[in-house]
């Protein structure tokens, strides 16, 4: 078996978690990287170099943070003896934060995202299989020129479409409507599917990242919480509607109002599957709202939305329309 290397750089989260002696609670991202992957057993034909770079709950993580970790993953790929590189996280911000690599790194080796629902210490822990899963897709050249992808039970996804879909069962991530790139089975990586193309929007750690707000419209919805974000001066909105697009009516004006203050504003769906559309003619729906200079957001969730919408702005790219609608 040809010999490979991995780096696996740690920053916190359940998967490097233990017990307060205080509370007998989880403290998420005390346990070292190194202290992890001895007990992962890893084959004999892969060394891991392992990189604690921070150790944090995944809601502690910042846009900076993942600034300093794309350096990091740049640094450790551009070395001819790495095959790819492991990143581990905790699983609450793990979509958004393998999507945002996705976006900013451009890369042929395999990056892989992965954590646990379960602490180490835990009965039934998934820590230690999913790391030995994720190294052991790290080092396929079935992923090369994937992107971003991440492994949890047993199963690859890609980074676009991957969302947390349980609080805690070991099953804590799915691709709704479009499936998992690929399995691992007895140490073996298949892969059954690949995504057409990447993309690539080059940004730097000295980048300022613009602040954008996601807005979750219900029956009833007034325009408050749209008037906050322009009050505090967002660069963008994400309006997380309903069905294929709508809103209320009563937040139309303020909508239109924001973009004329040159907010951006994207329209995405609050709906598993399925994308945004201009099927109605009527106050909020999404033709209303295109008409009024709201950009249609497709099928991505609004998470993945306001990460688009960031990468788009910071890397100065010129035509946010475009941006989610490239073809149209």
């Amino acid at each position: 078996m040809e010999k490979k290397k991995v780096v696996l750089i740690a920053t916190g989260g359940t998967i490097a978690s233990r017990k307060r002696a205080d509370s007998g609670l989880l403290e998420s991202g005390v346990i070292s990287g190194e202290e992890i992957v001895e007990l992962c057993d890893i084959p004999g034909y892969i060394d891991v170099e392992v990189e604690s770079l921070f150790q944090k709950a995944s809601m502690h993580i910042l846009f900076e943070d993942l600034l300093e970790l794309k350096n990091r993953i740049d640094y450790q790929l551009a070395k001819d003896d790495v095959s790819g590189v492991v990143v581990t996280q905790g699983t609450d911000t793990l979509e958004e934060s393998s999507y945002f690599i996705n976006l900013i790194t451009n890369h042929k080796k395999p990056i892989v995202f992965t954590g646990s629902q379960r602490s180490p210490g835990e009965v039934g822990t998934d820590a230690f299989i999913n790391i030995k899963h994720a190294i052991l897709t790290s080092c396929s050249e079935d992923l090369n020129d994937v992107g971003v992808v991440v492994v949890f039970n047993e199963r690859i996804f890609h980074s676009r479409y991957v969302k947390k879909e349980h609080a805690s069962n070991i099953q804590g991530f799915n691709s709704f409507g479009f499936g998992y790139l690929g399995i691992i089975d007895n140490e073996t990586v298949h892969m059954f599917q690949k995504p057409l193309e990447n993309e690539f929007y080059p940004i730097s750690i000295s980048t300022a990242l613009p602040t954008i707000d996601i807005i979750k419209c219900y029956m009833g919805a007034n325009d408050r919480f749209l008037k906050a974000s322009r009050e505090a001066g967002v660069d963008g909105i994400i309006l997380e509607g309903v069905g294929r697009g709508q809103v209320t009516p009563n937040m139309m004006a303020e909508i239109a109002h924001c973009i004329q203050k040159g907010i951006y504003v994207v329209i995405t769906t609050s709906a598993v599957e399925g994308e945004v559309y201009t099927t109605y003619d009527y106050e909020g729906s999404t033709f209303d709202l295109k008409k009024a200079g709201v950009i249609l957001g497709r099928d991505y969730d609004s998470k993945k939305a306001r990460i688009r919408l960031m990468v788009g702005i910071a890397s100065k790219h010129m035509n946010m329309e475009r941006l989610f609608n490239p073809d149209r």
